[in-house]
């Protein structure tokens, strides 16, 4: 008998001391140290399932699994999934208004990669692009105007311009284009007033102007600068 009577005793220690995911706290109960999530006043990893505007599991101290995130009004500000404490796979992100802000993919190691596409909070196209591995900008991308009009585009090589890029106006007029060079600019450039008229065009090498360049005024007429 008195051995049964240990045996709980134990147990029911047991129970009171070791975490639970039968817990269930906010993110307010909850402090950050050293990238790892505790409740407030212990010092062992909080395991359980967190309520209010972030919902989602944590497990010793990482989030894990499904996550969603509400803004303070309710409306659904982003959701995606966790592993060991990272971003993983599909997440999408929305403006205030419920329009989608951005949606992409993370790697196992908890940086974008692959195509992301980014919205204005009306709905318009903002940007869309690749990340290499390193989350770095790769390959061409696109970005527009508000008014949805094109606003740039080019490609990128490791997170730098490279190559050619071209600029217009929110009407759709051609702004400027020239080549880039390890994110700087080489060659000739040419640029234009948003009425179409040239406005300078010259050379760039070794990320200094050289040779003759020309200016003219929003007329069309010289600039004698």
């Amino acid at each position: 008998m008195k051995k049964l009577t240990s045996i709980i005793v134990i147990l029911f220690l047991s129970l009171f001391s070791s975490p639970s995911w039968s817990e269930t706290l906010s993110m307010d109960d909850l402090v950050e140290r050293d990238d790892l999530y505790y409740k407030k006043f212990t010092d062992v990893p909080f395991t359980g399932e967190i309520t209010g505007k972030k919902q989602g599991s944590i497990k010793d101290g990482m989030r894990t699994g499904e996550w969603i995130t509400y803004y303070d009004q309710g409306q659904l500000f982003h959701k995606g999934k966790y592993k060991d404490g990272k971003k993983v796979g599909k997440w999408v992100t929305y403006w205030d208004n419920g329009q989608l802000w951005f949606k992409g993919e993370y790697n196992k190691n908890g940086k974008r990669v692959g195509e992301w596409v980014n919205f204005y909070s009306d709905g318009q196209l903002w940007k869309k692009g690749e990340y290499n591995k390193n989350t770095n900008r790769i390959g061409e991308w696109v970005y527009y105007h508000l008014n949805g009009q094109l606003w740039k585009k080019g490609k990128y090589k490791d997170d730098m311009k490279e190559g050619e890029w071209v600029y217009y106006y929110d009407s759709g007029q051609l702004n400027r284009k020239g080549e880039y060079k390890d994110d700087w600019q080489e060659g000739e450039w040419v640029s234009y007033w948003d009425n179409g008229q040239l406005k300078y065009k010259g050379e760039y090498k070794d990320v200094k102007k050289v040779g003759k360049w020309e200016y003219y005024n929003k007329d069309g007429t010289v600039d004698n600068q």
